[in-house]
This record gives C-alpha cells, sequence and structure tokens, in this order.
C-alpha cells in the first residue's frame, strides 16, 4: 500500500517477499516517479512506433502499384479502412510527444505521463486492429479464399496472447507470490 511521507511526498510502496519479508519499494517524489515513467514510457513508444511507421509507409506504397487496380471492391473497402486505422494509431503514438511538449514546464507532468500513458494504450489496440486488417487484406490477396479469415483470426489470438494474456499471467503468478 503506498504511503506518503514528509513535505517532498516521498511515495514508498511496501510489498511483501517470499518468506515474510517486506519489500519498502522505491523513496521518490511524484515528480521523481513521474520522470521514471515518462522515461519508461518514451522507450515503449519507441518500439511501437517504429513498426507503425514501417507498416504505415508500406500501406501507402500500396495504392501506387499497378496490381492494386486489381483488387476486388471488399479488398479496396479493407485497404481505406487499413489506412485510416494506420493513421489513427501513428497519431495515438506520436500524440504523447506532443502532449509532453505542449505541457512542458508547466508542472504538470504526473498529469502527463497519465494521459500520455492512455493515449499510447489506445495506440496500440489502434495498432493491434490496423495490424489484423492489413494482413485480412495481404491474406485475402494472397489466398482467394476463407482460409484468409481463419489465419487472421488465428493471429489475432496469438498478439492478444502476448499483449494480454502473458502479462495478466504474470501479475496473478506475482500476486500469489506475495501473499505466500
Amino acid at each position: 500500500m503506498p504511503r506518503v511521507s514528509g513535505r517532498r511526498h516521498t511515495v514508498t510502496s511496501t510489498a511483501r517477499l517470499p518468506g515474510g519479508r517486506s519489500d519498502p519499494g522505491r523513496h521518490e517524489t511524484a515528480e521523481e516517479r513521474a520522470d521514471r515513467q515518462w522515461t519508461e514510457l518514451l522507450q515503449e513508444l519507441r518500439v511501437a512506433q517504429t513498426g507503425v511507421q514501417i507498416l504505415f509507409g508500406f500501406l501507402l506504397a500500396v495504392v501506387f502499384q499497378p496490381r492494386f487496380a486489381e483488387l476486388s471492391a471488399a479488398d479496396r473497402t479493407i485497404y481505406v479502412v487499413t489506412v485510416m486505422l494506420g493513421s489513427a494509431t501513428a497519431a495515438a503514438l506520436i500524440g504523447p510527444v506532443s502532449y509532453h511538449r505542449l505541457l512542458t514546464g508547466r508542472r504538470l507532468k504526473p498529469q502527463t505521463v497519465a494521459w500520455a500513458s492512455r493515449l499510447t494504450l489506445l495506440g496500440l489496440v489502434l495498432l493491434f486492429c490496423t495490424m489484423c486488417s492489413a494482413l485480412l487484406l495481404i491474406l485475402r490477396v494472397a489466398l482467394h479464399n476463407s482460409l484468409a479469415l481463419w489465419l487472421v483470426g488465428a493471429m489475432a489470438l496469438w498478439f492478444l496472447v502476448c499483449w494480454l494474456v502473458f502479462p495478466a499471467w504474470a501479475m496473478a503468478r506475482s500476486s500469489r507470490e506475495r501473499r505466500k
């Protein structure tokens, strides 16, 4: 349970370690915590932004390929949806940089980190949708059959396992270990 102490508002968290020992956690002010969280968020964004930029660049180039004219109306619709999702994803994952730049020096770092984190989560949801949509388009063109939907469904499930199930499992396991 976090505690606030002193004039600097030092945040201390206490966790139980195996054997009943307690872990005093970090001793940092709200501003120090925000700085640390901001640095961690930037590292996460670098990975996601690179992937989005590569995917979006690919999507923009597709329309200029000669074979694009041969796409069915359904495939063109999937393409347009995918490009719009890619644009929204890029905006959401680049948004925290703008948010930080506009609020720098206004003593709003903890709030900036909170909103940037929310925007990043939205960007990850949009990235999931963009990846599935792009995969659907590619597999429909490559396979010309309903197997494409099954493959996209399987890959969507794999994304969810990697992005949600594994972290949830780690949190549950950690929680069980702390109770021991």
